[in-house]
């Protein structure tokens, strides 16, 4: 079955091999973004963490574990790391004296945003070598991956 006039070449896809298709590019990508990193001393999980804090302000610890998707314990090691490094600091809950809040501290704050740059970097060179109605695609579907991503 073809899509659109007499003579379109495009194939229809399911759902589920679109799917497919996507999850393995989406990956790919990712992984040559976090490639794209400067070099850290940082794990992955340390940098995941730090970023939530620093898009959120400020998360408990559990609202960080259910963020980052890991149970407390892993958190608690993550943030032992971070705090050790001076990249978060604890303050006390404003009204649960049995809780603190974390959030990134300047310099945990200029990590993400020196991780970010360098990947929105590399990222903006491939897209530099593309043509121009490859480049306005990829502007039509990352707002559609946006509305997937926000998805229930």
């Amino acid at each position: 079955m073809t899509r659109g006039g007499a003579g379109s070449a495009a194939k229809r896809v399911s759902s589920a091999q679109l799917a497919a298709t996507m999850r393995g590019a989406i990956t790919r990508l990712n992984r040559r973004l976090r490639r794209a990193r400067p070099v850290s001393e940082l794990t992955q999980s340390q940098l995941s963490a730090l970023t939530s804090l620093e898009l959120a302000g400020a998360l408990t610890p559990k609202e960080l574990a259910d963020a980052e998707r890991v149970q407390p314990p892993s958190v608690t090691r993550t943030v032992a790391a971070l705090e050790g490094r001076g990249l978060v600091q604890r303050t006390p809950h404003p009204t649960d004296g049995r809780q603190v809040i974390l959030a990134p501290t300047e310099q945990g704050r200029e990590i993400v945003l020196t991780d970010r740059k360098a990947r929105d970097a590399w990222l903006a060179q491939r897209l530099a070598e593309l043509s121009p109605d490859d480049r306005d695609t990829l502007r039509r579907a990352a707002s559609i991956l946006e509305r997937i991503a926000r998805a229930e």
